[in-house]
């Protein structure tokens, strides 16, 4: 036999493995202001509300839209007094605070309690990531029904704005 005939599978060549990604250019502090921008930009526009809030009082009629409920019913929604409580928040006067929407000041304090935890882990590089199931978002919206109905009634009259 003239020459070589046999048949040889070559099997190709396995690709190079990539390259690690870049190492940032920025130094650590930079780092963490990336990763702490977040949650200043968020507090910002929270601040900003509030501050708002604060120096325009909702106790004076004409500043703000009247609750549509409200107006067409005479029912409170969860969220009627909200801006009276937030301006009281403002203003620094918590009792007020809880008179005119005692679900609206809880809601405030989780939102500074979520900001913290949010806060810290962004601190520590850690990824922050909340997720509520189908049954949370049902006790939620369960827990602002049920106030939402005895703050409409007469001996839930304390609850009303």
């Amino acid at each position: 036999m003239s020459g070589d005939n046999r048949r040889v599978d070559a099997m190709p060549s396995p690709a190079p493995a990539p390259s690690p990604p870049p190492v940032p250019a920025h130094p650590a502090s930079a780092s963490l202001a990336r990763r702490l921008a977040a949650p200043a930009v968020t507090l910002a526009g929270v601040a900003a509300a509030f501050a708002y809030v604060g120096a325009v009082d909702p106790n004076e009629p004409g500043h703000y839209p009247v609750c549509p409920l409200l107006q067409l019913t005479g029912i409170y929604c969860p969220g009627c007094g909200g801006l009276r409580s937030a301006h009281a928040v403002a203003t620094g006067d918590l009792a007020g605070a809880f008179g005119s929407n005692a679900m609206a000041v809880v809601g405030y304090g989780v939102f500074a309690v979520l900001w913290a935890v949010w806060v810290v882990r962004a601190t520590r590089g850690l990824p922050t990531r909340i997720t509520l199931s189908a049954v949370h978002w049902w006790g939620i919206g369960v827990v602002a029904a049920v106030f939402s109905v005895v703050r409409n009634l007469p001996f839930g009259s304390a609850l009303a704005p």
